[in-house]
């Protein structure tokens, strides 16, 4: 990855975007692809398209979404601490002892989500307490002070740092998505680089998250012949994964080609092709009842529109330290790029039943 594809990655990650406050990290990705995109558009509820116009009648979309989990304030206690909700799937076991952002109107201001000291609690009882039990410390003296800071509303996210790891190795929180809003920006200028003659669509959806619901709005108003679902997946190669849950996916062996339920086999068959004339390692993933992304919305969209997941193996998945391999994520953008600039090869994208 070259260091102007870095600095996109890392305005990205950097740019708090948590569901229904996905406006900053939007802005982001829209300046970064309207330096190479023919138009781009929003809608009503930020939804972000930039389009490369192709000659061909075939119409591809690659798609991440821009939101992710966090915490909102919920209500400030008469001692000025705030208590919190969820937004998405935030993860209680890990949110206590951490540094936070809550975004305001008027800034970011600084707090911490309490734990009670080891000295002081009843080590017999370790149970980790929900969200609803836990509180952000802003240090507000009363109330007053802190419904002078805050409001009810108010986004929270972790207040993390991107670190590298050994072996091209990221870690940051919200990997999951902005590596796929990042490899679709890049999958649609290394497309129009390759002289696509496919219309491309790189796509930034809101709220997939808390149900894929920007994906349900674009997938009604774009209707690509095909949609390219861009997630991160659950890499299974660290100590801790159940063994019921081994996936066999794992950091530094290639994107992740998902099989089954949304998942339409013409596309599984023509990405799997694209990765074999492209010398691309990818692995397999088995969805068998539905995948958890955008593609879940994508493909029941206008009638049904062929869809795929094309996911990025992702340790620690919904932690402050995700964890993901550089090299990977430069491929999958490779993989969807080859795939969009080759699209008129494989369409029309439907199954052969006659």
């Amino acid at each position: 990855m070259d260091d102007q594809r870095r600095t996109f990655l890392e305005a990205l990650l950097t740019t708090a975007s948590p569901s229904g406050y996905e406006v900053p990290g939007q802005r982001v990705w829209i300046e970064y692809v309207s330096e190479f995109a023919d138009e781009v558009r929003t809608d009503d509820y930020g939804n972000a398209v930039a389009v490369f116009e192709g000659d061909s009648d075939t119409e591809i979309a690659l798609a991440g979404h821009g939101d992710e989990i966090g915490f909102i304030v919920r209500d400030m206690t008469e001692d000025g601490f705030l208590r919190i909700g969820r937004i998405g799937g935030s993860d209680s076991t890990v949110s206590r002892g951490q540094h936070v952002l809550v975004h305001t109107a008027d800034g970011t201001v600084d707090g911490v989500i309490g734990q009670t000291a080891i000295h002081l609690r009843d080590t017999s009882d370790e149970g980790v307490p929900e969200v609803s039990e836990q509180h952000v410390d802003i240090g507000a003296s009363d109330g007053d002070e802190a419904e002078e800071l805050v409001d009810r509303g108010d986004p929270i996210t972790f207040d993390q740092t991107i670190s590298d790891l050994e072996n091209d190795y990221l870690s940051a929180r919200g990997m999951d998505n902005r590596i796929g809003i990042w490899a679709a920006a890049e999958g649609l200028r290394r497309a129009a680089e390759r002289g696509t003659d496919a219309t491309v669509y790189a796509v930034s959806t809101v709220q997939e998250e808390v149900g894929v619901q920007g994906a349900k709005m674009v997938g009604f108003d774009l209707d690509p012949d095909a949609a390219i679902a861009i997630d991160v997946t659950h890499a299974t190669d660290q100590p801790d994964s159940p063994g019921k849950e081994s996936s066999g996916i794992a950091l530094g062996e290639g994107p992740v080609i998902a099989r089954g339920s949304a998942n339409h086999p013409v596309l599984v068959d023509a990405l799997r092709e694209t990765a074999d004339e492209e010398d691309i390692d990818v692995q397999l993933q088995a969805t068998g009842i539905r995948t958890g992304t955008d593609a879940d919305a994508f493909y029941t969209a206008r009638g049904g529109t062929p869809s795929l997941n094309v996911g990025l193996p992702n340790r620690y998945m919904h932690t402050p330290v995700e964890v993901i391999d550089g090299e990977d994520l430069d491929t999958l953008a490779d993989l969807v790029a080859c795939f969009a600039a080759q699209a008129d090869e494989f369409a029309p994208f439907s199954v052969d039943i006659r």
